[in-house]
């Protein structure tokens, strides 16, 4: 038997999961299974292990082993509920908080801004949100999102992204968190992609509302270097 040098080992590829809407976490306006595979197929492309979860409660319940958590799905109060009537599943709230204090890396995309009402955890670690009443957004079309940070890994020497999205507008951004990416609306600009490093590493991208948005290979570059800088990977 010829024995392995462990110098010589593959190491293991860093582990992702994506939490997908359905159910309560779905909605009639995102198609989060179409993107949810878009994000599992560049994360593959990039060298990730990735398992996609389409109950998102199952996954916030067994993130042990995961480096990064990528949340794509909706609002679970979008029919006007209030915090009154909703209770975070224990084992779900558990599992994310103690993943968070470990340091698990997170990337929030599109309508996760609106999600995980129920988890205060997640507020506080992704540093902004889709604020009902205030935030909106412009007809779904073609837009450039400029770089406004150029010193950051994530965005090191992208000139821009252009894209076919829905573009969030107006959003609640802590003053803790580092924006990344604005787009402009009738002469305004907006936080496109913002990072939180405290409590753990997390990136925010309001980019993603369909399949069409992933078409463009500065969105696609964007997300995977997301990933490896919020997983440390």
């Amino acid at each position: 038997m010829v024995s392995m040098d462990p110098s010589q080992a593959q190491p293991a590829s860093p582990r992702a999961v994506i939490a997908t809407g359905t159910g309560r976490y779905g909605d009639p306006w995102h198609p989060f299974s179409e993107t949810s595979a878009r994000i599992a197929a560049l994360l593959r492309d990039d060298g990730w292990d990735v398992t996609v979860d389409d109950d998102v409660d199952h996954a916030l319940a067994h993130l042990d082993g995961f480096d990064l958590l990528v949340v794509n799905a909706g609002d679970p109060w979008r029919n006007g509920d209030t915090e009154l009537e909703h209770h975070a599943d224990p084992a779900a709230d558990a599992g994310l908080t103690t993943a968070i204090a470990r340091g698990i890396g997170i990337i929030a995309v599109h309508a996760a801004l609106s999600t995980l009402r129920d988890h205060p955890a997640w507020r506080r670690a992704i540093g902004g949100e889709w604020e009902p009443g205030r935030s909106w957004h412009p007809p779904i079309a073609d837009a450039h999102v400029r770089i406004v940070d150029a010193g950051h890994p994530i965005t090191d020497r992208m000139p821009g992204i252009d894209v076919f999205d829905e573009r969030y507008s107006d959003l609640a951004v802590d003053d803790g968190a580092r924006v990344l990416a604005e787009h402009d609306v009738d002469g305004t600009a907006h936080p496109a992609v913002w990072i939180r490093e405290d409590p753990t590493r997390a990136v925010v991208s309001s980019l993603g509302h369909d399949a069409r948005a992933y078409d463009s290979p500065e969105h696609v570059r964007l997300l995977q270097r997301a990933a490896r800088w919020a997983a440390r990977a």
